[in-house]
Protein backbone atom coordinates (compact mmCIF):
# COMPACT_ATOMS: atom_id res chain seq x y z
CA UNK A 1 0.00 0.00 0.00
CA UNK A 2 2.76 2.52 0.83
CA UNK A 3 4.31 1.83 -2.58
CA UNK A 4 0.95 2.46 -4.28
CA UNK A 5 0.47 5.72 -2.38
CA UNK A 6 3.96 6.82 -3.34
CA UNK A 7 3.28 6.04 -7.00
CA UNK A 8 0.02 8.03 -6.95
CA UNK A 9 1.77 10.97 -5.28
CA UNK A 10 4.56 10.89 -7.84
CA UNK A 11 2.03 10.73 -10.67
CA UNK A 12 0.11 13.72 -9.28
CA UNK A 13 3.31 15.75 -8.95
CA UNK A 14 4.26 14.90 -12.53
CA UNK A 15 0.82 16.02 -13.77
CA UNK A 16 1.03 19.23 -11.73
CA UNK A 17 4.47 19.99 -13.14
CA UNK A 18 3.14 19.35 -16.63
CA UNK A 19 0.26 21.81 -16.11
CA UNK A 20 2.55 24.41 -14.54
CA UNK A 21 4.94 23.93 -17.42
CA UNK A 22 2.14 24.59 -19.89
CA UNK A 23 1.05 27.66 -17.93
CA UNK A 24 4.52 29.09 -18.16
CA UNK A 25 3.92 29.64 -21.87
CA UNK A 26 0.33 30.83 -21.40
CA UNK A 27 0.63 34.20 -23.16
CA UNK A 28 -1.95 36.90 -23.96
CA UNK A 29 -3.08 35.16 -27.15
CA UNK A 30 -3.71 31.88 -25.34
CA UNK A 31 -5.60 33.71 -22.58
CA UNK A 32 -7.77 35.57 -25.06
CA UNK A 33 -8.53 32.35 -26.94
CA UNK A 34 -9.62 30.72 -23.68
CA UNK A 35 -11.79 33.76 -22.86
CA UNK A 36 -13.40 33.64 -26.28
CA UNK A 37 -14.07 29.91 -26.05
CA UNK A 38 -15.64 30.26 -22.60
CA UNK A 39 -17.84 33.21 -23.55
CA UNK A 40 -18.82 31.52 -26.79
CA UNK A 41 -20.05 28.47 -24.87
CA UNK A 42 -22.21 30.68 -22.63
CA UNK A 43 -23.41 32.81 -25.54
CA UNK A 44 -24.59 29.71 -27.39
CA UNK A 45 -26.92 28.95 -24.47
CA UNK A 46 -28.08 32.55 -23.95
CA UNK A 47 -28.45 33.33 -27.69
CA UNK A 48 -25.73 35.97 -27.43
CA UNK A 49 -27.13 37.83 -24.41
CA UNK A 50 -24.77 38.61 -21.55
CA UNK A 51 -25.93 37.37 -18.13
CA UNK A 52 -23.60 39.96 -16.59
CA UNK A 53 -25.43 42.80 -18.36
CA UNK A 54 -28.81 41.49 -17.20
CA UNK A 55 -27.63 41.14 -13.59
CA UNK A 56 -26.15 44.65 -13.65
CA UNK A 57 -29.43 46.09 -14.91
CA UNK A 58 -31.43 44.45 -12.11
CA UNK A 59 -28.88 45.45 -9.47
CA UNK A 60 -29.09 49.04 -10.71
CA UNK A 61 -32.89 48.97 -10.57
CA UNK A 62 -33.36 47.21 -7.23
CA UNK A 63 -30.47 49.07 -5.61
CA UNK A 64 -31.80 52.52 -6.48
CA UNK A 65 -35.37 51.46 -5.70
CA UNK A 66 -34.25 50.37 -2.21
CA UNK A 67 -32.89 53.90 -1.67
CA UNK A 68 -36.18 55.55 -2.74
CA UNK A 69 -38.66 55.22 0.17
CA UNK A 70 -41.04 57.70 -1.40
CA UNK A 71 -41.19 55.62 -4.59
CA UNK A 72 -41.80 52.48 -2.49
CA UNK A 73 -44.77 54.11 -0.73
CA UNK A 74 -46.20 55.15 -4.11
CA UNK A 75 -45.86 51.59 -5.39
CA UNK A 76 -47.59 50.17 -2.30
CA UNK A 77 -50.42 52.66 -2.76
CA UNK A 78 -50.69 51.78 -6.42
CA UNK A 79 -50.72 48.05 -5.64
CA UNK A 80 -53.46 48.50 -3.04
CA UNK A 81 -55.51 50.57 -5.49
CA UNK A 82 -55.15 47.96 -8.23
CA UNK A 83 -56.15 45.14 -5.88
CA UNK A 84 -59.25 47.12 -4.85
CA UNK A 85 -60.16 47.88 -8.48
CA UNK A 86 -59.68 44.25 -9.46
CA UNK A 87 -61.81 43.08 -6.53
CA UNK A 88 -64.63 45.49 -7.37
CA UNK A 89 -64.54 44.59 -11.06
CA UNK A 90 -64.51 40.86 -10.29
CA UNK A 91 -67.38 41.13 -7.80
CA UNK A 92 -69.52 42.94 -10.36
CA UNK A 93 -68.72 40.25 -12.92
CA UNK A 94 -69.66 37.43 -10.54
CA UNK A 95 -72.90 38.99 -9.28
CA UNK A 96 -73.93 40.34 -12.71
CA UNK A 97 -75.38 43.38 -10.96
CA UNK A 98 -76.34 45.34 -14.06
CA UNK A 99 -74.01 48.09 -15.23
CA UNK A 100 -70.37 47.07 -15.01
CA UNK A 101 -67.29 49.17 -14.42
CA UNK A 102 -64.68 49.54 -17.12
CA UNK A 103 -61.78 47.07 -16.89
CA UNK A 104 -59.28 48.41 -14.34
CA UNK A 105 -56.23 48.01 -16.59
CA UNK A 106 -55.52 50.67 -19.19
CA UNK A 107 -53.32 48.28 -21.21
CA UNK A 108 -54.85 46.96 -24.43
CA UNK A 109 -53.76 43.45 -25.35
CA UNK A 110 -55.07 41.75 -28.49
CA UNK A 111 -54.68 38.37 -26.79
CA UNK A 112 -57.68 39.21 -24.61
CA UNK A 113 -59.91 40.93 -27.16
CA UNK A 114 -62.43 38.15 -27.79
CA UNK A 115 -65.77 38.01 -25.99
CA UNK A 116 -64.81 34.98 -23.91
CA UNK A 117 -62.27 37.05 -21.98
CA UNK A 118 -65.00 39.43 -20.76
CA UNK A 119 -66.74 36.82 -18.57
CA UNK A 120 -65.72 35.54 -15.14
CA UNK A 121 -63.29 33.96 -14.31
CA UNK A 122 -61.38 34.74 -17.48
CA UNK A 123 -61.69 38.51 -17.07
CA UNK A 124 -60.15 38.06 -13.61
CA UNK A 125 -57.22 36.14 -15.12
CA UNK A 126 -56.62 38.68 -17.88
CA UNK A 127 -57.01 41.78 -15.69
CA UNK A 128 -54.75 40.33 -12.98
CA UNK A 129 -52.11 39.77 -15.63
CA UNK A 130 -52.47 43.22 -17.19
CA UNK A 131 -52.48 45.01 -13.82
CA UNK A 132 -49.30 43.16 -12.85
CA UNK A 133 -47.73 44.24 -16.12
CA UNK A 134 -48.83 47.83 -15.47
CA UNK A 135 -47.53 47.82 -11.89
CA UNK A 136 -44.12 46.45 -12.88
CA UNK A 137 -43.87 49.20 -15.50
CA UNK A 138 -44.55 51.76 -12.76
CA UNK A 139 -41.91 50.11 -10.56
CA UNK A 140 -39.16 50.78 -13.11
CA UNK A 141 -40.27 54.29 -14.08
CA UNK A 142 -38.94 57.45 -12.41
CA UNK A 143 -36.49 55.63 -10.12
CA UNK A 144 -33.85 58.19 -9.16
CA UNK A 145 -30.41 57.13 -10.36
CA UNK A 146 -31.58 54.27 -12.62
CA UNK A 147 -30.04 54.67 -16.08
CA UNK A 148 -32.38 54.75 -19.07
CA UNK A 149 -30.55 51.83 -20.67
CA UNK A 150 -30.98 49.65 -17.59
CA UNK A 151 -34.60 50.71 -17.27
CA UNK A 152 -35.20 49.54 -20.83
CA UNK A 153 -33.46 46.20 -20.22
CA UNK A 154 -35.40 45.53 -17.00
CA UNK A 155 -38.70 46.42 -18.68
CA UNK A 156 -37.88 44.17 -21.60
CA UNK A 157 -36.94 41.16 -19.45
CA UNK A 158 -39.98 41.69 -17.20
CA UNK A 159 -42.19 41.68 -20.29
CA UNK A 160 -40.57 38.46 -21.54
CA UNK A 161 -41.13 36.74 -18.18
CA UNK A 162 -44.73 37.94 -17.96
CA UNK A 163 -45.26 36.93 -21.57
CA UNK A 164 -44.53 33.32 -20.64
CA UNK A 165 -47.02 33.50 -17.75
CA UNK A 166 -49.88 35.05 -19.74
CA UNK A 167 -53.20 33.25 -19.07
CA UNK A 168 -53.63 33.05 -22.84
CA UNK A 169 -50.72 30.59 -22.95
CA UNK A 170 -52.42 27.90 -20.83
CA UNK A 171 -55.34 25.81 -22.09
CA UNK A 172 -57.23 25.82 -18.74
CA UNK A 173 -57.18 29.64 -18.44
CA UNK A 174 -57.88 30.45 -22.10
CA UNK A 175 -61.64 30.57 -22.85
CA UNK A 176 -61.11 30.30 -26.60
CA UNK A 177 -59.18 27.05 -26.19
CA UNK A 178 -61.73 25.68 -23.72
CA UNK A 179 -64.62 26.52 -26.05
CA UNK A 180 -62.90 24.91 -29.03
CA UNK A 181 -61.97 21.82 -27.02
CA UNK A 182 -65.59 21.35 -25.95
CA UNK A 183 -66.88 21.90 -29.49
CA UNK A 184 -64.40 19.43 -31.01
CA UNK A 185 -64.36 17.02 -28.05
CA UNK A 186 -60.61 17.37 -27.71
CA UNK A 187 -59.72 16.74 -31.35
CA UNK A 188 -57.98 20.14 -31.52
CA UNK A 189 -55.60 19.12 -28.73
CA UNK A 190 -54.91 15.82 -30.45
CA UNK A 191 -54.03 17.64 -33.68
CA UNK A 192 -51.89 20.06 -31.70
CA UNK A 193 -49.99 17.20 -30.12
CA UNK A 194 -49.40 15.70 -33.57
CA UNK A 195 -48.06 19.05 -34.77
CA UNK A 196 -45.80 19.32 -31.72
CA UNK A 197 -44.33 15.85 -32.33
CA UNK A 198 -43.87 16.71 -36.01
CA UNK A 199 -42.09 19.98 -35.16
CA UNK A 200 -39.80 18.40 -32.56
CA UNK A 201 -38.73 15.79 -35.11
CA UNK A 202 -38.25 18.33 -37.90
CA UNK A 203 -34.86 19.53 -39.14
CA UNK A 204 -35.43 23.18 -38.22
CA UNK A 205 -34.78 22.89 -34.51
CA UNK A 206 -38.33 22.35 -33.29
CA UNK A 207 -39.76 25.48 -34.94
CA UNK A 208 -43.23 25.26 -36.44
CA UNK A 209 -43.26 23.69 -39.87
CA UNK A 210 -45.75 24.29 -42.66
CA UNK A 211 -47.57 21.98 -44.99
CA UNK A 212 -47.30 24.15 -48.08
CA UNK A 213 -43.67 25.32 -48.15
CA UNK A 214 -43.37 23.71 -51.59
CA UNK A 215 -45.71 26.42 -52.91
CA UNK A 216 -43.10 29.12 -52.24
CA UNK A 217 -39.90 28.05 -53.96
CA UNK A 218 -37.41 30.75 -54.97
CA UNK A 219 -37.39 31.05 -58.74
CA UNK A 220 -40.67 29.18 -59.15
CA UNK A 221 -43.43 31.00 -57.23
CA UNK A 222 -41.43 33.84 -55.66
CA UNK A 223 -38.52 35.89 -57.02
CA UNK A 224 -39.75 35.22 -60.57
CA UNK A 225 -39.56 38.64 -62.22
CA UNK A 226 -37.61 37.95 -65.45
CA UNK A 227 -34.04 39.16 -65.59
CA UNK A 228 -30.39 38.18 -65.92
CA UNK A 229 -27.39 38.15 -63.61
CA UNK A 230 -24.99 40.49 -65.39
CA UNK A 231 -22.17 40.69 -62.83
CA UNK A 232 -20.79 38.52 -60.04
CA UNK A 233 -18.01 38.72 -57.48
CA UNK A 234 -17.32 36.91 -54.20
CA UNK A 235 -20.01 38.94 -52.38
CA UNK A 236 -22.77 39.84 -54.85
CA UNK A 237 -24.65 38.98 -57.99
CA UNK A 238 -26.12 41.94 -59.85
CA UNK A 239 -29.47 41.32 -61.53
CA UNK A 240 -30.77 43.40 -64.45
CA UNK A 241 -34.51 42.93 -64.91
CA UNK A 242 -36.12 42.63 -68.34
CA UNK A 243 -38.20 45.62 -69.49
CA UNK A 244 -41.94 45.29 -70.06
CA UNK A 245 -42.62 48.71 -71.59
CA UNK A 246 -41.62 50.17 -74.94
CA UNK A 247 -40.07 53.21 -73.29
CA UNK A 248 -38.23 53.48 -69.97
CA UNK A 249 -36.87 56.34 -67.93
CA UNK A 250 -33.37 57.47 -68.89
CA UNK A 251 -32.07 57.04 -65.35
CA UNK A 252 -31.96 53.40 -64.14
CA UNK A 253 -32.87 52.26 -60.63
CA UNK A 254 -30.35 50.35 -58.45
CA UNK A 255 -31.76 48.64 -55.36
CA UNK A 256 -29.50 47.86 -52.38
CA UNK A 257 -31.42 45.35 -50.22
CA UNK A 258 -30.45 44.30 -46.69
CA UNK A 259 -28.06 41.38 -46.36
CA UNK A 260 -29.61 40.42 -43.01
CA UNK A 261 -32.23 38.63 -45.11
CA UNK A 262 -32.42 37.77 -48.79
CA UNK A 263 -33.15 40.35 -51.46
CA UNK A 264 -36.39 38.84 -52.73
CA UNK A 265 -38.51 40.48 -50.06
CA UNK A 266 -38.65 43.10 -52.82
CA UNK A 267 -39.58 40.47 -55.41
CA UNK A 268 -42.09 38.17 -53.73
CA UNK A 269 -45.08 36.73 -55.58
CA UNK A 270 -46.06 38.94 -58.54
CA UNK A 271 -48.81 40.85 -56.69
CA UNK A 272 -46.36 41.73 -53.88
CA UNK A 273 -43.27 42.37 -56.00
CA UNK A 274 -41.88 45.90 -55.82
CA UNK A 275 -39.49 44.98 -58.63
CA UNK A 276 -42.33 43.90 -60.92
CA UNK A 277 -44.23 47.08 -60.08
CA UNK A 278 -41.27 49.33 -60.93
CA UNK A 279 -40.54 47.51 -64.18
CA UNK A 280 -44.20 47.84 -65.12
CA UNK A 281 -43.95 51.58 -64.47
CA UNK A 282 -41.20 51.96 -67.09
CA UNK A 283 -38.12 51.75 -64.89
CA UNK A 284 -34.86 49.95 -65.72
CA UNK A 285 -34.24 48.06 -62.48
CA UNK A 286 -31.04 46.52 -61.13
CA UNK A 287 -30.90 44.54 -57.88
CA UNK A 288 -27.99 43.45 -55.68
CA UNK A 289 -28.26 39.84 -54.48
CA UNK A 290 -25.89 39.26 -51.55
CA UNK A 291 -24.00 36.02 -50.98
CA UNK A 292 -25.01 34.05 -47.88
CA UNK A 293 -21.65 34.17 -46.07
CA UNK A 294 -19.89 31.23 -44.44
CA UNK A 295 -16.83 31.01 -42.21
CA UNK A 296 -14.69 31.77 -45.28
CA UNK A 297 -16.14 35.32 -45.38
CA UNK A 298 -15.57 35.99 -41.66
CA UNK A 299 -13.14 38.88 -42.33
CA UNK A 300 -15.38 40.82 -44.73
CA UNK A 301 -16.18 44.14 -43.06
CA UNK A 302 -18.33 47.15 -43.88
CA UNK A 303 -15.76 48.43 -46.39
CA UNK A 304 -16.00 45.14 -48.28
CA UNK A 305 -19.78 45.48 -48.48
CA UNK A 306 -19.34 49.06 -49.63
CA UNK A 307 -16.66 48.37 -52.24
CA UNK A 308 -17.65 44.93 -53.52
CA UNK A 309 -21.36 45.60 -53.15
CA UNK A 310 -22.50 49.18 -53.72
CA UNK A 311 -19.54 50.65 -55.59
CA UNK A 312 -19.05 47.72 -57.96
CA UNK A 313 -22.79 47.76 -58.70
CA UNK A 314 -22.78 51.48 -59.46
CA UNK A 315 -19.85 50.93 -61.81
CA UNK A 316 -21.65 48.07 -63.58
CA UNK A 317 -24.91 50.00 -63.96
CA UNK A 318 -23.09 53.04 -65.36
CA UNK A 319 -21.34 50.79 -67.89
CA UNK A 320 -24.54 49.04 -69.00
CA UNK A 321 -26.54 52.30 -69.07
CA UNK A 322 -23.83 54.86 -69.93
CA UNK A 323 -23.94 58.64 -69.79
CA UNK A 324 -26.56 58.84 -67.08
CA UNK A 325 -26.91 59.10 -63.33
CA UNK A 326 -28.55 56.46 -61.14
CA UNK A 327 -31.66 56.54 -58.96
CA UNK A 328 -30.72 54.48 -55.91
CA UNK A 329 -32.90 52.64 -53.40
CA UNK A 330 -31.74 51.22 -50.06
CA UNK A 331 -33.75 49.08 -47.65
CA UNK A 332 -32.94 48.68 -43.92
CA UNK A 333 -29.19 48.08 -43.46
CA UNK A 334 -28.87 48.36 -47.25
CA UNK A 335 -30.13 51.94 -46.90
CA UNK A 336 -27.52 52.71 -44.27
CA UNK A 337 -24.82 51.38 -46.61
CA UNK A 338 -26.26 53.48 -49.44
CA UNK A 339 -26.06 56.61 -47.28
CA UNK A 340 -22.43 55.87 -46.42
CA UNK A 341 -21.58 55.39 -50.09
CA UNK A 342 -23.53 58.48 -51.16
CA UNK A 343 -21.75 60.61 -48.54
CA UNK A 344 -18.36 59.24 -49.65
CA UNK A 345 -19.09 60.01 -53.32
CA UNK A 346 -20.47 63.46 -52.52
CA UNK A 347 -17.35 64.22 -50.50
CA UNK A 348 -15.20 63.85 -53.61
CA UNK A 349 -17.79 65.61 -55.84
CA UNK A 350 -18.84 62.43 -57.66
CA UNK A 351 -22.41 62.95 -58.89
CA UNK A 352 -23.09 59.35 -59.96
CA UNK A 353 -26.16 59.19 -57.69
CA UNK A 354 -29.17 61.04 -59.07
CA UNK A 355 -31.58 60.39 -56.18
CA UNK A 356 -31.81 58.35 -52.99
CA UNK A 357 -34.80 56.38 -51.71
CA UNK A 358 -34.51 54.95 -48.19
CA UNK A 359 -36.93 52.28 -46.98
CA UNK A 360 -37.01 51.90 -43.17
CA UNK A 361 -33.31 52.77 -42.98
CA UNK A 362 -31.55 54.54 -40.13
CA UNK A 363 -28.62 56.93 -40.14
CA UNK A 364 -28.86 58.11 -36.52
CA UNK A 365 -28.84 55.16 -34.10
CA UNK A 366 -29.20 57.10 -30.86
CA UNK A 367 -32.80 55.88 -30.49
CA UNK A 368 -32.95 52.57 -32.38
CA UNK A 369 -35.93 51.11 -30.52
CA UNK A 370 -36.23 47.79 -28.69
CA UNK A 371 -33.09 46.37 -30.27
CA UNK A 372 -31.08 48.68 -28.00
CA UNK A 373 -31.86 46.25 -25.16
CA UNK A 374 -29.54 43.75 -26.87
CA UNK A 375 -26.74 46.25 -27.45
CA UNK A 376 -24.10 47.27 -24.95
CA UNK A 377 -20.44 46.41 -24.48
CA UNK A 378 -21.20 43.37 -22.36
CA UNK A 379 -23.81 41.92 -24.74
CA UNK A 380 -21.59 42.54 -27.74
CA UNK A 381 -18.63 40.89 -26.03
CA UNK A 382 -20.64 37.67 -25.69
CA UNK A 383 -22.15 37.93 -29.15
CA UNK A 384 -18.76 38.57 -30.74
CA UNK A 385 -17.30 35.58 -28.93
CA UNK A 386 -20.03 33.45 -30.48
CA UNK A 387 -19.28 34.90 -33.92
CA UNK A 388 -15.52 34.53 -33.33
CA UNK A 389 -16.04 30.82 -32.74
CA UNK A 390 -18.27 30.32 -35.82
CA UNK A 391 -16.94 33.04 -38.11
CA UNK A 392 -20.46 34.42 -38.59
CA UNK A 393 -23.71 35.17 -36.80
CA UNK A 394 -26.27 32.49 -37.49
CA UNK A 395 -29.67 33.47 -38.87
CA UNK A 396 -31.41 31.88 -35.86
CA UNK A 397 -29.77 34.35 -33.48
CA UNK A 398 -31.11 37.34 -35.37
CA UNK A 399 -34.49 35.74 -35.83
CA UNK A 400 -34.84 35.00 -32.11
CA UNK A 401 -33.90 38.58 -31.22
CA UNK A 402 -36.49 40.06 -33.59
CA UNK A 403 -39.16 37.63 -32.36
CA UNK A 404 -38.46 38.58 -28.75
CA UNK A 405 -39.34 42.19 -29.58
CA UNK A 406 -42.86 41.03 -30.46
CA UNK A 407 -43.09 37.78 -28.54
CA UNK A 408 -46.88 37.88 -28.23
CA UNK A 409 -47.42 38.08 -32.00
CA UNK A 410 -44.43 36.06 -33.20
CA UNK A 411 -43.93 33.39 -30.52
CA UNK A 412 -46.87 32.77 -28.17
CA UNK A 413 -49.75 33.57 -30.52
CA UNK A 414 -48.65 31.13 -33.24
CA UNK A 415 -47.92 28.44 -30.64
CA UNK A 416 -51.43 28.77 -29.15
CA UNK A 417 -53.03 28.53 -32.58
CA UNK A 418 -50.95 25.50 -33.57
CA UNK A 419 -50.73 23.43 -30.40
CA UNK A 420 -53.96 24.34 -28.54
CA UNK A 421 -56.35 25.18 -31.37
CA UNK A 422 -54.84 22.50 -33.60
CA UNK A 423 -54.73 24.86 -36.58
CA UNK A 424 -52.00 24.12 -39.10
CA UNK A 425 -49.58 26.84 -40.12
CA UNK A 426 -50.10 27.91 -43.72
CA UNK A 427 -47.39 29.93 -45.37
CA UNK A 428 -47.60 33.05 -47.50
CA UNK A 429 -44.85 34.63 -49.56
CA UNK A 430 -43.70 36.99 -46.81
CA UNK A 431 -43.54 34.12 -44.29
CA UNK A 432 -41.53 32.05 -46.77
CA UNK A 433 -39.04 34.90 -47.15
CA UNK A 434 -38.86 35.39 -43.38
CA UNK A 435 -38.00 31.72 -42.88
CA UNK A 436 -35.17 31.91 -45.44
CA UNK A 437 -32.54 33.45 -43.18
CA UNK A 438 -28.96 34.47 -43.86
CA UNK A 439 -25.76 34.66 -41.87
CA UNK A 440 -23.65 37.75 -41.12
CA UNK A 441 -19.82 37.75 -41.29
CA UNK A 442 -18.00 38.26 -38.00
CA UNK A 443 -16.12 41.40 -39.04
CA UNK A 444 -19.05 43.13 -40.73
CA UNK A 445 -21.42 42.51 -37.84
CA UNK A 446 -18.79 43.60 -35.32
CA UNK A 447 -18.19 46.88 -37.16
CA UNK A 448 -21.86 47.56 -37.85
CA UNK A 449 -23.01 47.12 -34.25
CA UNK A 450 -20.12 49.03 -32.70
CA UNK A 451 -19.71 51.84 -35.22
CA UNK A 452 -23.43 52.43 -35.77
CA UNK A 453 -25.41 51.36 -32.73
CA UNK A 454 -22.87 51.89 -29.96
CA UNK A 455 -20.78 54.80 -31.25
CA UNK A 456 -23.27 56.32 -33.75
CA UNK A 457 -20.33 57.31 -35.97
CA UNK A 458 -22.31 58.06 -39.12
CA UNK A 459 -24.63 60.58 -37.47
CA UNK A 460 -21.81 62.14 -35.47
CA UNK A 461 -19.57 62.61 -38.52
CA UNK A 462 -16.85 60.18 -37.38
CA UNK A 463 -17.41 57.36 -39.87
CA UNK A 464 -14.45 56.82 -42.19
CA UNK A 465 -14.37 55.50 -45.75
CA UNK A 466 -10.88 54.86 -47.11
CA UNK A 467 -9.34 56.92 -44.33
CA UNK A 468 -11.61 59.94 -44.88
CA UNK A 469 -14.47 60.92 -42.59
CA UNK A 470 -17.75 61.32 -44.43
CA UNK A 471 -20.64 63.66 -43.74
CA UNK A 472 -24.27 63.16 -44.71
CA UNK A 473 -24.57 66.93 -45.07
CA UNK A 474 -22.45 66.69 -48.25
CA UNK A 475 -25.22 64.80 -50.04
CA UNK A 476 -27.15 66.99 -52.48
CA UNK A 477 -29.18 64.30 -54.24
CA UNK A 478 -32.91 64.55 -53.44
CA UNK A 479 -34.17 61.96 -50.97
CA UNK A 480 -37.40 60.02 -50.53
CA UNK A 481 -37.42 58.52 -47.03
CA UNK A 482 -40.01 55.96 -45.90
CA UNK A 483 -40.80 55.09 -42.29
CA UNK A 484 -43.38 52.59 -41.04
CA UNK A 485 -45.70 53.25 -38.11
CA UNK A 486 -45.18 50.04 -36.11
CA UNK A 487 -41.54 49.36 -36.94
CA UNK A 488 -39.67 47.56 -34.12
CA UNK A 489 -36.42 47.36 -36.12
CA UNK A 490 -36.09 50.93 -37.43
CA UNK A 491 -38.64 53.07 -35.52
CA UNK A 492 -40.02 55.77 -37.78
CA UNK A 493 -38.97 58.59 -35.45
CA UNK A 494 -35.41 57.29 -35.67
CA UNK A 495 -35.66 57.22 -39.48
CA UNK A 496 -37.09 60.77 -39.35
CA UNK A 497 -33.84 62.04 -37.80
CA UNK A 498 -32.43 62.34 -41.33
CA UNK A 499 -34.15 65.74 -41.38
CA UNK A 500 -31.47 66.96 -38.95
CA UNK A 501 -28.55 65.27 -40.72
CA UNK A 502 -29.13 66.47 -44.29
CA UNK A 503 -29.67 69.91 -45.76
CA UNK A 504 -31.22 69.44 -49.18
CA UNK A 505 -34.59 68.35 -50.52
CA UNK A 506 -36.13 65.51 -48.52
CA UNK A 507 -39.55 63.92 -48.95
CA UNK A 508 -40.63 61.94 -45.91
CA UNK A 509 -43.41 59.37 -46.08
CA UNK A 510 -44.92 57.53 -43.11
CA UNK A 511 -46.95 54.44 -43.98
CA UNK A 512 -49.11 52.07 -41.98
CA UNK A 513 -47.66 48.68 -41.12
CA UNK A 514 -44.35 47.43 -39.78
CA UNK A 515 -40.77 47.02 -40.96
CA UNK A 516 -41.61 44.46 -43.65
CA UNK A 517 -45.37 44.54 -44.27
CA UNK A 518 -45.36 48.36 -44.32
CA UNK A 519 -42.81 48.41 -47.13
CA UNK A 520 -44.35 45.51 -49.09
CA UNK A 521 -47.78 47.14 -49.35
CA UNK A 522 -48.43 47.66 -53.03
CA UNK A 523 -51.70 48.66 -54.72
CA UNK A 524 -53.16 45.16 -54.21
CA UNK A 525 -53.24 45.60 -50.43
CA UNK A 526 -56.46 46.94 -48.86
CA UNK A 527 -56.75 49.25 -45.86
CA UNK A 528 -53.38 50.96 -46.31
CA UNK A 529 -52.72 54.61 -45.56
CA UNK A 530 -49.80 57.02 -45.54
CA UNK A 531 -48.71 60.60 -44.90
CA UNK A 532 -46.18 62.42 -47.05
CA UNK A 533 -44.58 65.87 -47.06
CA UNK A 534 -41.62 67.43 -48.84
CA UNK A 535 -39.02 69.55 -47.07
CA UNK A 536 -37.26 72.02 -49.31
CA UNK A 537 -33.90 73.67 -48.79
CA UNK A 538 -34.02 76.17 -45.89
CA UNK A 539 -37.46 75.04 -44.69
CA UNK A 540 -37.90 75.23 -40.91
CA UNK A 541 -37.46 72.02 -38.94
CA UNK A 542 -40.55 70.15 -37.75
CA UNK A 543 -40.20 67.59 -34.95
CA UNK A 544 -41.59 64.13 -35.68
CA UNK A 545 -44.75 64.52 -33.57
CA UNK A 546 -45.59 67.90 -35.12
CA UNK A 547 -45.00 66.47 -38.59
CA UNK A 548 -47.36 63.55 -37.92
CA UNK A 549 -50.08 65.75 -36.39
CA UNK A 550 -50.02 68.29 -39.21
CA UNK A 551 -49.64 66.04 -42.27
CA UNK A 552 -52.74 64.81 -44.06
CA UNK A 553 -53.48 61.07 -44.00
CA UNK A 554 -54.07 59.59 -47.45
CA UNK A 555 -55.70 56.24 -48.13
CA UNK A 556 -54.16 53.51 -50.26
CA UNK A 557 -50.72 52.18 -51.11
CA UNK A 558 -47.75 54.54 -50.96
CA UNK A 559 -46.10 52.95 -54.01
CA UNK A 560 -47.84 55.19 -56.60
CA UNK A 561 -46.81 58.32 -54.67
CA UNK A 562 -43.21 57.11 -54.66
CA UNK A 563 -43.37 56.19 -58.36
CA UNK A 564 -44.58 59.72 -59.10
CA UNK A 565 -41.59 61.10 -57.20
CA UNK A 566 -39.23 58.81 -59.16
CA UNK A 567 -40.75 60.10 -62.41
CA UNK A 568 -39.84 63.63 -61.29
CA UNK A 569 -36.20 62.53 -61.03
CA UNK A 570 -36.09 61.38 -64.66
CA UNK A 571 -34.57 63.57 -67.38
CA UNK A 572 -36.65 61.89 -70.10
CA UNK A 573 -37.53 58.60 -71.78
CA UNK A 574 -35.55 56.20 -73.96
CA UNK A 575 -35.71 52.73 -75.48
CA UNK A 576 -34.86 49.99 -72.94
CA UNK A 577 -31.08 49.39 -72.73
CA UNK A 578 -29.63 46.05 -73.72
CA UNK A 579 -29.11 43.42 -71.08
CA UNK A 580 -25.53 43.62 -69.85
CA UNK A 581 -22.53 44.84 -71.82
CA UNK A 582 -20.47 41.81 -72.82
CA UNK A 583 -17.76 43.87 -74.53
CA UNK A 584 -16.92 45.50 -71.18
CA UNK A 585 -17.18 42.44 -68.98
CA UNK A 586 -20.87 42.51 -68.04
CA UNK A 587 -22.38 39.64 -69.97
CA UNK A 588 -25.54 37.77 -69.01
CA UNK A 589 -24.31 34.96 -66.76
CA UNK A 590 -27.57 33.23 -65.85
CA UNK A 591 -31.28 33.82 -65.35
CA UNK A 592 -32.60 35.65 -62.31
CA UNK A 593 -32.81 35.05 -59.42
CA UNK A 594 -29.26 33.71 -59.72
CA UNK A 595 -27.32 31.33 -57.48
CA UNK A 596 -26.45 33.29 -54.33
CA UNK A 597 -30.07 33.70 -53.26
CA UNK A 598 -30.54 29.91 -53.20
CA UNK A 599 -27.60 29.24 -50.89
CA UNK A 600 -28.59 27.86 -47.48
Amino acid sequence: MPDQAQKETTSFIDQLNSVLGDLSSFDDVAAENMNQEFRAAIAKITKGMSPVALINAYIDWLGHLSLSPGKQIQLMQSLAGKVYQLGTYTAESVTDSGEKSAPPSSIKDRSFSSEGWQAFPFNFFSQSYLLTQQWLKEATGNVDGLTKDHEGVVNFINEQILGVLSPANFPFTNPEVIQKTKAEQGENLKRGLDYLIKDVKSENGGAATTTDAENFVVGEQIAITPGKVVYQNQLIELIQYSPTTEQVGKEPVLIVPPWIMKYYILDLSPKNSMVKYLVGQGKTVFMISWKNPTEQERDLGMNAYLDLGLMESLKAVQTIVPNTKINTVGYCIGGTLLLIGAAALAGVEDDTINSITLLAAQADFSEPGDIKNFLNDSHLSFLESLMWKQGYLDADNMSDAFKAMRSGDLIWGPMIQRYFHGEDTFMNDLMAWNADGTRMPYQMHHEYLRKMYLDNELADGHYEVNGRKVSLSDITAPMFVVGTQTDHVAPWKSVYKLHQLTNDELTFLLTSGGHNAGIISGPSHPRRSYQVRKRMLRDKYLCADTWADSTEVQQGSWWPAWNGWLDEQLSGQRKPPKTGCASKGYKALRDAPGEYVKEK
